[in-house]
């Protein structure tokens, strides 16, 4: 399975190793790094949006500030292309555990 960074610009924010799939996302275990306490409050509130949003306003509101920070995650060992978070993928971080759809 792969094993990413999780990039902002060089500042390592994390790796995430795959595990398993849950279709359509692959299931990742998440490993904070140096960076993460920047941008953990951001991926919190993305976990913690739940329920019905007719109009997407709410999960515009929570994914837009994580869209901004123009992240990255850069496969481990090459094999795949790096991938641009939000625009190529999207990324769900909560606690260890993570989703990523790409």
């Amino acid at each position: 399975m792969t094993q990413w960074q999780l990039l902002q610009g060089d500042v390592l924010l994390g790796e995430l190793s795959e595990y398993g799939c849950d279709q359509p996302f692959f299931l990742a275990r998440f490993m904070p790094g140096p960076g993460w306490e920047s941008v953990r409050p951001l991926f919190e509130a993305l976990a913690a949006l739940r329920g019905p949003d007719p109009d997407g306003s709410r999960t515009v509101a929570v994914v837009k500030p994580l869209r901004d920070l123009d992240l990255t995650l850069v496969p481990v060992g090459g094999g795949r292309s790096l991938l641009q978070v939000f625009k190529d993928c999207s990324l769900r971080i909560d606690g260890s555990e993570a989703r990523l759809r790409y």
